[in-house]
């Protein structure tokens, strides 16, 4: 089986639309490559692909080869020495590779509808799984539809009967906080429990937004609703992501986001300044502010980066302007993403989550009627 290179393979699961799991699967994928770990995505949202162009490959094509299909290459792994030109000296990781799938690479326009019946979905569900051939692979990431239907039966099916007893490490569960959005993902969070497969974590996507013009913080989907559900089913909540609107910029027109001095953004116990030239550090801050103005961001899991001094001074620059020198290789989305006021905060759920999955060996991945 083509998943036979990959060491851990987790989820992206709601049972909502629009929630956002291709932007988190996106990013995930991202922060994960920048801690040295090689990371493939498997798109099987086969009627609505959208990794491609969140990670502006929409005219990739794919190759053949003997047995199968080999997978796009988003950017290839690099040394810790040759890596992110915009880090700080001698804060540098290595990169990891990342690669992707998708049925969007199959068709011939990103126009063209699919307009499948069941059977042929699971039937392309399958090929994907079987016939790709990742290698080794650190992390796959598996973007799937919304709901519980012929594709995550198939995908659930294949992986149970066809991979290790550790490789399924689980699965992360995407929400918004309003009502509507926790209702739907609830019966996937059930889904999970019925199929045996273990849930990493429940991350609330979109909780907030603030308007560069204006005093005040809107809560447009509400607050809070993902915690309310994660403590419900008694699985961890990874913590809360707010919109910012200059990641959508980044990823439609490559353009490297830019935050006014003091931009602040809350991760774990912590904040971390992304606006201006330093990135710092201060104690037990719950807000992203731009210019002053203030989003509430206090849902982030607790212990991912520990509580400093209220003095505590800058640190290393989060990301700082590309030479020219080095600007074929700052180009690349994973490096143009550090400056992204939403990198940190993923940064510190991929820590967490990749700890979860260390600790646990996936041992606890699929149920143990397998």
């Amino acid at each position: 089986m083509s998943l036979d290179g990959v060491e851990h393979i987790i989820l992206v699961l709601s049972g909502k639309g629009g929630v956002g799991k291709s932007s988190v699967t996106t990013q995930l994928a991202l922060t994960l490559t920048q801690a040295g770990h090689s990371v493939g995505i498997l798109d099987i949202d086969l009627t609505g692909p959208s990794i491609p162009h969140l990670l502006n490959l929409e005219s990739a094509t794919v190759t053949q080869a003997p047995g199968g299909w080999i997978p796009v290459t988003v950017h290839d792994s690099s040394p810790a020495a040759t890596t992110n030109p915009d880090s700080a000296p001698g804060t540098s990781k290595a990169l990891g590779s990342l690669r992707c799938m998708s049925l969007a690479f199959l068709l011939h326009s990103r126009t063209d509808a699919v307009v499948w019946r069941g059977p042929k979905k699971t039937a392309m569900v399958r090929q994907f799984l079987r016939d790709v051939h990742w290698g080794p692979t650190s992390y796959l990431l598996i973007d799937t539809p919304p709901g519980t239907s012929d594709e995550h039966i198939s995908l659930i099916e294949t992986l149970l009967l066809e991979t290790r007893p550790a490789q399924l490490a689980g699965a992360v569960v995407v929400t918004t906080p309003q009502a509507v959005a926790t209702a739907d993902v609830r019966k996937e969070l059930n889904f999970c429990k019925k199929t045996g497969v273990k849930v990493l974590g429940v991350l609330e996507n979109m909780a907030g937004f603030v308007c560069p013009w204006c005093e005040g913080c809107t809560n447009v989907f509400g607050n809070g609703g993902g915690r309310v559900m994660a403590r419900e089913f008694g699985v961890r909540f990874l913590g809360s992501v707010p919109v910012d609107p200059q990641f959508g910029t980044l990823v439609e027109e490559g353009t490297r986001p830019v935050y006014p001095a003091g931009t602040v953004v809350a991760v774990g116990g912590g904040t971390v300044e992304v606006g201006g030239e330093e990135g710092k550090v201060g104690a037990n801050g719950d807000a992203i502010k731009r210019e002053g103005h203030s989003i509430s961001n206090t849902d982030n899991h607790e212990n991912a980066i520990p509580e400093t001094n209220t003095t505590a001074t800058s640190s290393a620059p989060l990301d700082s302007a590309p030479d020219a020198t080095s600007a074929s290789d700052s180009d690349l989305l994973v490096h143009k993403y550090r400056s992204c006021s939403l990198c940190p905060i993923f940064q510190s759920i991929t820590a967490e989550l990749v700890s979860i999955i260390q600790a646990e060996g996936g041992a606890d991945g699929v149920a143990a009627a397998r």
